[in-house]
Formats: structure tokens, sequence, C-alpha cells
């Protein structure tokens, strides 16, 4: 299944002890990034969630939040008070108010302050349990998304792919009269140099001029890493790098079919050919 790396995903949990929102979002990234945002009071979940993440990812740039609000109504019974860094953020408020002339302080603006309100330690592990379980299921919506998005990019894939394989048909039918061609061309100048031909000249120089303008081997090439594609397209993993080297493979083969190209149609062809690879290329980009 293809992905795409960027994505975004919102999951809430409210329950007796409050309410929290797990936000995913992912952008392009060569590797895996994962930047994680907590609360305080839940900074130990960290390794666990960033383990989570790279268990179900590969690549991307990932930011990972969590807004965490304890229900102070419900669970006041159960609730910890850090006085002294109460005390500090009276002291600094009652500050700012004399010094401000105007304003009243908010005591529950206080009491939110990282680290004033805390639950017991054996409510958050129940606590946490809830909100690791909602991050799961955030994880599974995001990847969903990676895939409902990644299924866009394969589709502007294989229109490309077979974009290519005209192109490549094209060729291959100009191919015999260009051949013809350059040789009636290479025949017509040889006999005006020269009164006399050595044995075998014309036909050696016809034979090296053919080696250098055919690009059948670059058009069978360039057919296999069109099936290659496909071939990886329906991959039920990460395929971001295999499609990457992929599109090194086709700028090869089409860069010398321009370079070999001695024909406005060849080489129209082979320009749409490198339109096309950087197209996909640039969809590629984004696909895990």
């Amino acid at each position: 299944m293809i992905r795409s790396m960027t994505a975004y995903a919102r999951k809430e949990t409210n329950a007796n002890w409050g309410h929290a929102a797990w936000e995913l979002r992912s952008v392009n990234q060569r590797y895996l990034e994962t930047y994680i945002r907590l609360p305080e009071q839940l900074r130990s979940l960290e390794p666990i969630i960033r383990e989570k993440l790279r268990n179900k990812l590969t690549r991307g740039k990932v930011e990972c939040n969590l807004r965490f609000e304890l229900d102070l109504a419900n669970q006041h019974q159960e609730l910890c008070l850090n006085k002294d860094l109460a005390k500090q953020l009276l002291h600094a408020a009652n500050w700012i108010k004399d010094e401000a002339v105007s304003g009243e302080i908010n005591v529950v603006d206080v009491l939110r302050w990282p680290g004033v309100m805390s639950a017991k330690e054996q409510d958050l592990d129940t606590i946490s349990q809830e909100i690791l379980a909602a991050l799961d299921v955030a994880i599974d919506d995001f990847i969903t998304v990676r895939e409902r998005e990644g299924e866009a990019l394969k589709a502007l894939i294989v229109q490309r792919l077979e974009g290519i394989t005209v192109e490549i048909n094209k060729i291959r039918e100009l191919m015999p009269e260009i051949l013809v061609w350059q040789k009636d061309k290479l025949k017509s100048r040889l006999e005006e140099v020269a009164a006399e031909l050595e044995p075998n000249r014309l036909e050696l120089e016809l034979i090296l001029i053919a080696q250098k303008i055919d690009v059948a081997e670059e058009l069978d090439r360039l057919s296999t890493h069109v099936k290659e594609t496909y071939s990886i397209l329906k991959k039920n993993e990460a395929v971001g790098r295999r499609l990457d080297f992929m599109m090194q493979e086709f700028n090869r083969e089409s860069n010398t079919i321009a370079s070999k190209s001695i024909n406005a149609d060849i080489t129209a062809s082979a320009i749409e050919l490198k339109v096309l690879i950087e197209q996909m290329r640039e969809q590629i980009q984004n696909i895990e």
C-alpha cells in the first residue's frame, strides 16, 4: 500500500479525569524524524510514544502533540498541589499586576500552570493507559490518511508511466526509418568526398553510425524500468526509497536517448520522457 508522507490526524478523549487530544501531522523527510510535545506530568510517556511511532512509520518529519486537561471539579480530592510553585506564580502574577496597575489574577490559570496541580502517581498510571490507547487510534487514523493520499499519488505515477510507454513506442516506430535515412545520408557524403571507397569502408562507417544513434537497448531498459515500477507500486511496504532509485535509472536512459538523437521527433520524445520522469520524481518525494 502506497503511503504519502503528508498527513494529519486528531483524536480526542473525554473521561472522568478530564480531556486529552492527540494531534499528529507530518511532512516530507528523507528519514523518520519525530517531534513529541507533552505536558510536564506525562513526560515519562515520551519513550513509549516514540517507539509506537517508529513501529508504524518509516519516513517523514512527524509532529506528535498532546493537549491534556484535568477536570479539577471531579479530581480535587485526588490532586496534589505544588505549593512552592504556586506561591512563586502568585508572587510573579502580583508583581505583574502592580506594574500593570490594572487587571486581575485568575486563580484557575495559576492552577493550570504545568506542574502546579498533578494527579497522584497511581491515578496517572490509569490516565496514561487511556491516553496511550487513544494514541493508538490516532496513529491508525493517521496511517489511513497517509494511505488515502498515497493512492492519489500512485494514480498520478501510473499516468506518467503510461505516458512513458507511449513515448517509448513512438521512438521504436521511428528508429527504422531514421536508420535508413542516416544510411542514405552517409553514403551520399562518402561518395562526394571520395572517388573511390576503400573496400568495406562504407559498411564499417554505417555500422559505427548505427551503433551511435541506435537506442534499442535504452528503450528496452526503459520498458523494464516501467515494469519494475509497476511491481514496486504493488508492494505492501514502504517503497519511497526504491522509487527514488528507479527515477535515477529512468533519467540515465532518457539522457542517453537525448544525446543520441539526430532527429527532431526523437528529441521531442526524449524531452517528453524527461518531463514525465521529473513529474514522477516530484510525486515520489512525498511517498513513504
